[in-house]
């Protein structure tokens, strides 16, 4: 298996620091508010990950924090923390905002058959791990106490900015977004591993430590957590783009400075869902979670189903054209996929031969594309409706799409003669290059049906086609 990684910016050979066993962890939310289909975009190609190395015969530890504290607005250990805002915005407690939001986030995987983690724990449920980890770094000469507070010195590394894109100028007061001023710190990138004197007088959350009743701060939650349950050697750490420099950075140097060794192998970074307008967040335009989408109609797998037409490391841009494509190519699939008769014979060796084929497909850093375009091809084949299944049900342990499960009687009704689900994909697929303004791959599909005798023409109300 061959996956990217995000410290090497290379696709690099998987080799697990246990043969057949790999040891993962993912950064999970903060529980403030609802996760919207960005951050949700994330864990559906975690997920896909996670069902790759499993199918691929890997036994996967997974492992998930929930951050109910500690989490600033800022990168710079400054701003507001966003449990406290949550709390204050509904005027409920930082612990009631947690338990609902957490529910949240898990009901929504629940409906985009995210897979559940072997573990899942919450920052506050380990507060002594945090308080070990920080003595100890604090007697290794890597952490100092200044103004009541504890922070990590990156300048007793040898490299700090790991990932390669950003570096000591970054972190310069005025010259990015969210970098405040503190004048406990040392340096500008130093951060917080423990608050107990600072501006956030009204944290609602504190406990009893060497240096205070205080929290954690941010970055010593996914570290301390990871090596609970994963140990001293982690294979994959994932998480969103937008975590690599300074959450992942962070948590580099501090595991690294606590173990005295290498600690993680491979770093797998999912890139934004974008709107037309930039970056999707919670302060900006519609408010985008799964529940809005399930209110207009859409199924949450066919959001699935949009998301995995797409690589991971490319940016995805999201308009509800592009999610009606991809929603009626969904739809035209899964029916055809459902409605395939259970006749004849299973044919060993026909699965034998289109399971190599998914195989090199999830194997080559996670092409779900690909893996979609490998349902289709099965369509196609001469064999037997048996064996068609029995593809098809082993090609969803990855895509998890429900691609044998009929739709309710409703929504058969519902769906109409829209066209060719390929031919649908490939519409999908054009109107999301089209949105990443990679318009020479756009063209390449155009022209690619073109060859095939199918004309698509643009409308305002999206693309259709016509053979012939």
């Amino acid at each position: 298996m061959k996956l990217y990684n995000s410290i090497t910016r290379t696709k690099d050979e998987f080799i697990p620091n246990e043969a057949g066993k790999v040891t993962m962890y993912t950064c999970g939310p903060t529980v403030y508010h609802f996760a919207h289909i960005g951050n949700l975009r994330t864990y559906i190609m975690e997920d896909a990950l996670v069902r790759s190395l499993e199918y691929l015969g890997y036994d996967v530890n997974r492992i998930m924090n929930i951050t109910d504290v500690g989490h600033l607005t800022g990168d710079s250990d400054d701003g507001e923390d966003k449990m406290l805002k949550g709390a204050k915005r509904e005027k409920k407690t930082v612990m009631e905002i947690a338990k609902f939001y957490t529910d949240a986030f898990f009901k929504d995987c629940e409906q985009l058959n995210i897979k559940m983690p072997t573990h899942v724990q919450p920052a506050t449920g380990c507060i002594p791990e945090f308080i070990n980890m920080i003595e100890k770094l604090l007697e290794g000469g890597f952490a100092y106490e200044a103004g009541g507070n504890v922070y990590f010195d990156i300048s007793k590394l040898d490299k700090y900015y790991v990932f390669g894109e950003h570096n000591a100028d970054d972190l310069e007061v005025g010259v990015r977004d969210g970098v405040e001023g503190d004048a406990n710190k040392r340096n500008p990138a130093d951060f917080a591993l423990w608050f107990t004197k600072s501006k956030f007088d009204d944290q609602e959350l504190k406990w009893d430590s060497p240096w205070g009743v205080g929290y954690p701060g941010w970055h010593i939650e996914c570290s301390a957590i990871s090596l609970k349950y994963g140990g001293e050697y982690l294979d994959i750490h994932c998480g969103g783009i937008d975590n690599a420099f300074p959450h992942h950075t962070n948590e580099i140097a501090q595991s690294e400075a606590f173990l005295g060794h290498k600690w993680c192998n491979f770093w797998f970074h999912v890139l934004h869902l974008n709107t037309a307008s930039g970056k999707m967040s919670k302060s900006k335009g519609e408010f985008l979670i799964l529940d809005l989408l399930k209110s207009k109609g859409y199924d949450p797998l066919a959001y699935r189903f949009f998301c995995l037409l797409s690589h991971y490391r490319k940016p995805l841009v999201f308009s509800y054209e592009a999610l009606d494509n991809a929603s009626t190519a969904y739809k035209k699939l899964r029916n055809r996929c459902s409605s395939i008769k259970e006749e004849g014979e299973i044919d060993p060796e026909a699965v034998a031969k289109a399971k190599e084929a998914f195989s090199d497909a999830v194997g080559n850093d996670i092409n779900t594309s690909l893996a979609i375009t490998a349902v289709y091809d099965v369509l196609k084949l001469n064999v037997s409706g048996a064996t068609k299944r029995a593809i098809i049900a082993d090609y969803d342990k990855v895509l998890a799409l429900d691609l044998l499960t009929p739709f309710a009687a409703e929504e058969k009704k519902e769906e109409t003669e829209a066209g060719d689900p390929e031919i649908l994909a490939q519409i999908a697929l054009r109107a999301e290059a089209k949105k990443a303004k990679n318009f020479a791959e756009a063209d390449r599909i155009r022209n690619e049906l073109a060859a095939k005798g199918i004309t698509l023409i643009d409308t305002p109300n999206g693309t259709t086609y016509k053979i012939g």
